[in-house]
């Protein structure tokens, strides 16, 4: 038998040890359709077990993925779906690669969007001050774990219902639940294939002693420690917000000029002093009796009294002369020192800033690099608060009518005193300018200061920087995200939060004989005992009469926040320190697919984690998606209102249809929400029923000969069948290296080229052939079976229903179970030839245009078609002639 006669391998290329093999009696539908399948295949993927991680392989065995936990706090949209869906196209590849796939979903459910969705849901407030009362949710209408209907508009216009810190707990854990269920129908619909028996939550046991060992530890290592500091401050949620949930939002605004009065006791010789123009500072004026003043812009007046000193940049030559000297704030009368830092900006505003405590960033590091006082204003709630601010008392008397009143209401007082005092210069100017919200909050945040628990990322930032570079990057230039992120860290990471539906702090802390705790000297558990609850279990040595009494105990009453217990999903997945045999197989995991809006939180905040604790990468690769966005190419989100629901086109196209508009999106770029797409992809789904319905049906290659070999060894002889398999080893080849590469938009691209060449020119140039007898009928059915075999496996990944479909009609087993495939090995050796097949369909294609420029029907018989002189592939027509003078229903092929 010669290298051009070689029968196709299936062993090698087709079946695999989930079975496949061809099945004697092909139950191919008169009829196919896409209705029914998801359900059913759906059904039997779970029955079956496909997508069971079978625990029983090692670790270079295994691919595992860090599937990105859903937030589980309301609906989702469809980009969700774009992005999960390149995580199960790089699943289902490596499985069909012969990786034992470590896919598990996850629910991230603590936190803010919880706490807030169970807030509007219900029309509730938590107030752990209440005691808890075991009728509180009855009177809700929760009986037995069934939830009721949103709150009603009549209910709203009252006042929220207030509760219990357990029964707000409990409610957000009931609501959670029913979220979470409602989620995992849609990511089944979808076809993620998952395995459902690993969900994890983050507020689950697992993932609380998971949480709350990582801390321990990382106290003892010194990473964890917890501090007195200025903190941002969201003053509707009340807790803190740490720098990578913080965001930039274009506000209205306006720049006060204020007129600080220069003291004439404050020059080095005792003279009265004047400003470096000889009277006029900063562009001054004549302050009250005459004293030089200094002007100073601001977008914040009503922080006013927290002013501890003035400050410009060291080279603005307004100023050189005043540092070192100190002026008088205006109505509050407080002795501020002038002094030089090199984060003043000489082109902003007049050159010279207030150091308030604190306004923004830039006055914390002033008032540390500088060593200046603190003088706190602001209250928890965002209202001015009592203070013993060191001030004269008309200063006093002045900053006591504003204690109780909140920003807005302080900066109107303070305006119009300034106005009526003369020392506002001018009317403000209005400007529109960033100012930092927390990322889920309504209120731009205020810096207060407060106890917080954090982790060391500062003094780590070459470590850090290091870890990116190690990490490999889909696509590459998302790194410089990450490095940017790490570049620009102001604080340590600030892990603690001012809520309740979350991870407690698992400390407790001694009281002196004044009630008092004492921070410096925290009760700690055994990591055996975990997870606990300092709030309702007690230190050793305590029992709970000693609670929140004199010489007794207090449990810390922060929890942590959500991206500190996220930050270790690996770990909460993969069974870090509770079941030591699966992490031995999955960790460090393969995959790390995400969003590239959380790479300073969710990516940053894992390597962080891992390095800490064992000094690892948690994975290898990490895979970044872009956003969707709506036709008009604007980010979709709930404040936008351009949201789309993914149930409507599941339902309207199907899950293949979707998933293919997915597949479509390149990794790392943002995508257009186009249903036209999913058009598109419905129509290959239907035609890939269609093609496989007429291979399928012109029966096993050895029909019309039952003499012959058995299908699977039939000899691929006539060389438009060896050149078509030659044309597809090249697809498969391609389709690999890109899947490799998490380039699914790649590959399938370069499946759905050849897909429709097959169809529209290779299954028209052979119909006539495959329908005979012999050894060239048999070649042509037998490569039309391979072809589709190999089509079908290749289109796996992107479209798990058609593909099962199909395989259903013909193979034992699921074709996600089956092998990956590889060449041919018909066609190995140069037996075929891709330019061949190329040809093949340029002289096709020919012959159909001179037939409709004739006004002839393609199926007419003619004595003769010609075509132009220059048609591709002329070379190559002698190999191919009896199929195209076939496929053309011609006697002849001329050229003109």
């Amino acid at each position: 038998m010669t290298a051009q006669e070689r029968p196709l391998d299936r062993d090698a290329s087709s079946l695999g040890a989930a079975g496949g093999r061809t099945t004697p009696g092909r139950a191919v539908p008169e009829k196919p359709s896409l209705d029914g399948i998801e359900e059913r295949h759906a059904h039997r993927w779970e029955t079956d077990g496909t997508y069971r991680f079978d625990r029983g392989r090692t670790r270079d065995e295994v691919y595992s993925i860090d599937t990105p936990p859903l937030t589980a706090s309301g609906s989702l949209h469809v980009g969700h779906v774009y992005s999960y869906t390149h995580t199960d196209i790089a699943a289902r590849f490596w499985r069909m690669r012969g990786r034992e796939v470590f896919y598990p979903v996850g629910w991230d459910d603590n936190g803010l969007p919880t706490e807030r969705r169970v807030q509007n849901y219900f029309h509730v407030r938590c107030d752990p001050s209440l005691p808890y009362r075991p009728d509180e949710l009855a009177a809700l209408g929760v009986t037995g774990g069934d939830l009721p209907e949103a709150a009603s508009r009549k209910r709203r216009e009252q006042p929220p219902t207030r509760l219990s810190r357990r029964s707000f707990i409990e409610l957000c854990t009931l609501l959670t639940t029913r979220d979470e269920k409602a989620f995992e129908t849609l990511w089944r619909r979808l076809g993620l294939s998952v395995d459902w028996s690993r969900t994890y939550t983050t507020i689950g046991s697992t993932a609380r002693r998971v949480a709350q060992r990582a801390f321990l530890r990382g106290l003892a290592a010194g990473e964890a420690y917890h501090a007195l500091a200025p903190t941002a401050w969201d003053v509707d949620f009340q807790t803190a917000v740490a720098q990578a949930e913080q965001e930039d939002r274009e506000v209205d605004g306006a720049y006060h000029r204020l007129l600080f009065e220069l003291d004439s006791l404050s020059g080095p010789d005792g003279d009265s002093l004047s400003g470096p123009d000889g009277g006029r500072a900063g562009d001054g004026r004549a302050g009250d009796g005459g004293a030089p003043a200094i002007e100073v812009d601001t977008t914040r007046p009503e922080l006013l009294p927290a002013c501890v000193a003035l400050v410009a940049h060291p080279d603005d030559d307004r100023y050189r002369g005043l540092f070192g000297r100190t002026a008088s704030s205006p109505l509050f009368g407080a002795r501020v020192p002038i002094l030089a830092h090199h984060l003043a900006d000489p082109a902003k505003g007049t050159g010279i800033a207030m150091v308030c405590t604190y306004g923004d960033v830039t006055d914390v590091i002033w008032q540390r690099d500088l060593r200046l006082p603190i003088r706190s204003i602001l209250g928890r709630d965002g209202r001015f608060i009592e203070a013993d601010l060191d001030l004269p008392a008309e200063g006093a008397a002045a900053y006591a009518t504003l204690v109780g009143r909140s920003v807005s209401q302080a900066r109107r007082e303070i305006v119009s005193r300034l106005a009526e005092t003369g020392r506002l210069a001018g009317e403000p100017r209005p400007i529109r300018h960033p100012v930092k919200f927390f990322e889920k909050g309504d209120r731009p945040l205020e810096i207060v200061t407060s106890r917080q628990w954090f982790i060391r990322t500062l003094e780590h930032r070459d470590a850090l920087l290091s870890a990116g570079r190690e990490l490999s990057w889909q696509p590459e230039f998302m790194r410089r995200r990450y490095e940017d992120w790490v570049y620009g860290l102001s604080s340590d990471w600030l892990i603690s939060r001012q809520r309740y539906f979350g991870v407690p702090f698992p400390v407790w802390y001694p009281l002196d004989e004044h009630g008092e705790p004492r921070h410096d000297a925290p009760i700690l558990p055994d990591e055996s005992t975990l997870p606990i609850d300092p709030l309702a279990d007690t230190p050793p040595g305590y029992g709970e009469a000693d609670r929140d009494r004199p010489g007794g105990f207090t449990g810390d009453t922060d929890v942590m926040d959500t991206w500190a217990t996220s930050s270790l999903t690996p770990r909460i997945a993969g069974g870090w320190c509770e079941d030591e045999d699966l992490w031995s197989r999955v960790y460090p995991m393969d995959l790390r697919p995400q969003a590239h809006d959380i790479i300073r939180t969710w990516l940053f905040t894992t390597v962080t984690r891992a390095r800490q604790l064992d000094g690892t990468l948690p994975w290898r690769t990490a895979a970044i998606s872009g956003f969707i966005t709506d036709p008009d190419r604007k980010k979709m989100s709930k404040s936008t209102g351009n949201v789309v629901t993914p149930m409507q086109p599941l339902e309207e196209y199907g899950s293949d249809a979707v998933r293919y508009w997915a597949a479509n999106g390149r990794p790392g770029a943002d995508t257009a929400y186009d249903t036209n797409q999913m058009r598109v992809g419905r129509r290959l789904a239907t035609k890939i029923l269609n093609v496989s319905r007429f291979v399928l049906g012109l029966g096993p290659a050895a029909a019309a000969d039952p003499a012959s070999e058995p299908a699977s060894a039939v000899a691929v002889t006539e060389a438009l069948d060896r050149a078509m398999l030659a044309a597809l080893d090249v697809v498969v080849a391609d389709a690999t290296v890109a899947l490799e590469a998490l380039d699914y938009t790649r590959a399938l691209e370069r499946v759905e080229t050849f897909f429709w060449t097959f169809c529209d020119d290779y299954v028209e140039l052979v119909k006539g052939r495959a329908y005979g007898t012999g050894p060239a009928a048999r070649s042509a059915r037998s490569a039309l079976e391979y072809a589709l075999d190999v089509l079908l496996r290749l289109f796996a990944p992107v479209l798990p229903y058609v593909t099962e479909e199909v395989w259903s009609w013909w193979r034992d087993g699921s074709i996600h179970r089956a092998p990956w495939p590889r060449r041919s090995p018909s066609t190995g050796g140069g037996a075929g030839d891709p330019a061949v097949f190329a040809a093949a369909s340029a002289l096709i294609g020919a012959v159909r245009r001179a037939k409709a420029g004739a006004g002839v029907s393609p199926r007419t018989e003619t004595p003769s078609v010609t075509i132009p002189a220059d048609t591709p592939g002329l070379a190559h027509l002698d190999a191919v002639r009896g199929d195209v003078l076939a496929a053309a229903h011609a006697g002849d092929v001329m050229t003109a």
